[in-house]
């Protein structure tokens, strides 16, 4: 992994996280430079190879991310978030980045719910009575929870974040970079 890009995105990552966890967006005026610099980073560096290793990544990462925005469970910064990661360390390093980020934003997830015990019980309340008739009956019985119980925003750009710069610490150490 190159020191350049390794800066790069790890900056980029730390702005798109705090202004996610501010305003719960994260600004196009941020993802699309840049995804723009990595694909001319790349070009400008290794060429035509360079320029598809970036071009691969940015797809990767986009498609990724397109499933839960099209469920509407992702919004579209994250996804450009994600697609920018890949323009930089292109498509192996992004699916680590993918799958971490998965892991980190399951953890966020729980830390916020654990927070909020109102959402806990109304999640946890029609379960449990799920168990109870499913063991009385033999037979599958569930009630989700009440529309009234909503579910707290989550701000993905720090998942996001926290996967990505996992994914290239695993690939710096794999690479041998820091003992050169």
């Amino acid at each position: 992994m190159d020191p350049v890009i390794f800066a790069a995105v790890t900056l980029s990552l730390a702005v798109a996280a705090v202004i996610d966890l501010r305003s719960q967006r994260i600004p196009n005026l941020l993802t699309l430079p840049a995804a723009c610099v990595a694909l001319a980073y790349h070009l400008l560096l290794q060429g035509p190879q360079g320029a598809w290793f970036s071009l691969t990544g940015l797809g990767l990462g986009l498609g990724l991310m397109l499933a839960p925005y099209l469920f509407g469970v992702m919004g579209g910064g994250d996804v450009k978030l994600l697609a920018a990661v890949g323009a930089w360390v292109g498509p192996q390093t992004v699916l680590v980045a993918f799958l971490l980020t998965s892991l980190a934003g399951g953890g966020y997830a729980l830390v916020v719910l654990a927070r909020r015990s109102d959402v806990l019980r109304g999640v946890f309340t029609p379960l449990r009575a799920a168990l109870y008739a499913t063991c009385a009956t033999g037979q599958f019985h569930y009630q989700p929870a009440p529309a009234t119980v909503g579910l707290p925003k989550l701000c993905y750009g720090l998942a996001i974040a926290l996967g990505s710069v996992a994914a290239m610490t695993r690939s710096v150490l794999m690479s041998g970079w820091l003992v050169r």
